[in-house]
Order: C-alpha cells, then sequence, then structure tokens
C-alpha cells in the first residue's frame, strides 16, 4: 500500500459512512476504507461497461453515489465550495453527518479556496477542509505561495477553528479527524485541518522534482521522516504486526490487483451514443444532430475508427 494511499485511509477513519466526500484525485485511500473494490478501480480506469462514470471520465476521477464519495473532477480546487454547500443541505435536512473535502497547498491558492472558507464561516456548515501542506505545488514552493503563517491563518482570518496536525503522524491525523467531525456536527461549523507532510516523489512520471529542489532533502523525508515506518515500528511495538505478514499483505494485494486488470481488460466498452445520454431528460435537436453527423462519419471511414466499439 503506497504512502498516498495509506495517508488518505487515515485521513477518512473516523468520518463514518454517512458523511460525504468531495475529493481531487489523490485520495483513492477513502475509497479503499469505504469498501470500493481494486476490481472497480481498474473498471474505471479502462472505461468498460462497469464503470460508473461510463468512460466517460479521466482516467482516476472516481466516484461512487453508494459510498457517497462525488466525482473526481480536474479543476484544483472546485471541489470546495461544492462541499460547502452539500454540507449546509445535510445542517438542513438535521443528519447526523458532515461533509469532508480535501486540497493540498497549491489549491489554496485558488480563489475557490476563499470563496469557501467565508461561504462555509457565514452558512455554519458542518464541513472539514483538510489541506495537506506537502511543500510543493508541482515545482512551486510554499514560499512562493504565500507569506503567511501556513493555512490555518487563514482558516482563523475567516472565522474557522483551524488546526494544525503533524500530517506524518498516523494516530494525531486519526485524532485531529476525529475531533473535527464532532465540532462540525455537534456544534454546526466548518473546521480546518493543516496537516503538515512531503511530497517524497515527483509530482507525475513528466516531472524530475531533483530538478528544483536537492537530493538530499527528498532522501531525509523519505527516510527519517516517513509515515509507514513510523507506523510500522508503533504496531510492531505492541506486537499487532509482523515482516511476515506484511510480506504476505502485499503479494497476495498484487495478485488481485493483477487479476483486477486482466478482468477489466476483456469487459466490452461503453456504446459512442452514451456520449449523448444523462445529460438532458429529452435529448435536444442539436446533440441529437451531433449524434448523427458522428454515426455518419464513422460509416463513411470505418478503417479511422475502432470496430470493437458498439455504436
Amino acid at each position: 500500500m503506497s504512502k498516498y494511499y495509506y495517508n488518505k485511509v487515515t485521513y477518512c477513519a473516523f468520518l463514518g459512512r454517512k458523511s460525504w466526500i468531495q475529493m481531487k484525485y489523490r485520495e483513492p485511500g477513502v475509497l479503499l476504507w469505504r469498501g470500493f473494490t481494486l476490481q472497480e478501480f481498474a473498471n474505471q480506469l479502462f472505461g468498460n461497461k462497469m464503470d460508473y462514470g461510463k468512460g466517460r471520465q479521466m482516467p482516476i476521477h472516481y466516484g461512487s453515489n453508494r459510498l457517497n464519495y462525488f466525482t473526481v473532477s480536474s479543476p484544483i480546487a472546485t471541489q470546495l465550495p461544492q462541499a460547502v454547500g452539500a454540507a449546509y443541505s445535510l445542517k438542513m435536512e438535521k443528519k447526523d453527518a458532515c461533509a469532508i473535502t480535501y486540497i493540498s497547498d497549491g489549491g489554496t491558492s485558488e480563489g475557490d479556496f476563499h470563496a469557501a472558507l467565508n461561504f462555509a464561516a457565514v452558512t455554519e456548515a458542518p464541513v472539514v477542509f483538510f489541506c495537506r501542506i506537502n511543500g510543493w505545488a508541482i515545482s512551486t514552493p510554499t514560499t512562493e505561495q504565500f507569506r503567511s503563517d501556513g493555512v490555518v491563518t487563514r482558516g482563523q482570518a475567516y472565522g474557522i477553528r483551524s488546526i494544525r496536525v503533524d500530517g506524518n503522524d498516523t494516530l494525531a491525523v486519526y485524532s485531529a479527524v476525529h475531533a473535527a467531525r464532532e465540532i462540525a456536527i455537534t456544534e454546526g461549523r466548518p473546521i480546518l485541518i493543516e496537516a503538515m507532510t512531503y511530497r517524497v516523489g515527483h509530482h507525475s512520471t513528466s516531472d524530475d522534482s531533483t530538478k528544483y529542489r536537492p537530493a538530499d532533502e527528498i532522501e531525509h523525508w523519505r527516510t527519517s521522516r516517513d509515515p509507514i515506518s513510523r507506523y510500522r515500528k508503533w504496531v510492531q511495538g505492541n506486537g499487532w504486526w509482523c515482516d511476515a505478514e506484511e510480506t504476505e499483505l502485499r503479494n497476495n494485494v498484487r495478485q488481485e490487483l493483477l487479476q483486477a486488470i486482466q478482468v477489466a481488460e476483456r469487459i466490452p466498452k461503453h456504446g459512442l451514443t452514451e456520449l449523448f445520454t444523462d445529460v438532458y431528460d429529452q435529448v435536444p435537436s442539436n446533440l441529437r444532430e451531433q449524434q448523427r453527423s458522428l454515426l455518419d462519419s464513422i460509416q463513411k471511414h470505418p478503417s479511422d475508427y475502432p470496430t470493437d466499439v458498439p455504436v
């Protein structure tokens, strides 16, 4: 289980099943914790007929109505005001639940972040903003993003109670989320959590982070401050885990993942006509015209289109 997955599981462990989740695209651990299977992950990545998004979303943009997990969208920070609206609806319906939304330090530079915090403060919506300060927005360090003392001061400026926690301490994060959920629901107010951590890996496969930060800095965080190693030492020290169990778990998950990929590859894709459904109750004339044009083009140029995709 990777560091990203492991930490996201920690973040959501005390939220309860009724809470609504508005994510960005680095929180698959939350879905794992709630019961989203590896097969469901693979189906979304391949966009096959079992994909809940019908193949119309980008890879890793998951969603699950069953698990109260809103479909991920690519634009940074747009999920924040949406989470406030969802939380406010929970409050109006007097539900024993809250909404939680996740953001990294780069997202706090977006206007949606400030709009969402003010929106939440004014409406006193039961929403938890979980902000991971990992030091880098791709290649932009936090020192070039803001001069304030982190993000907690921004929450306080909007009248939102704010918590700073060591984001690499599993138990500390667990306790912080537990406290934030209780405050959000019982007091009917927003909470901001700032988890101080570090992005050890590159931003993406096209990124070489050694171009803009020293390699020894990365190695320090990888070895001395690694959250997985810290938690492993704690559970092993209490006799709850051992190397043999971890090896067995890793092997089992690897086999399950490979099987899920093989199954997902064999499941057919959605038909092209699904491009035009689920937007309007009655398909308007302009979309019907686009659909006819698409099908005509396929019939005229069959060699330019895959023949195994139903129309």
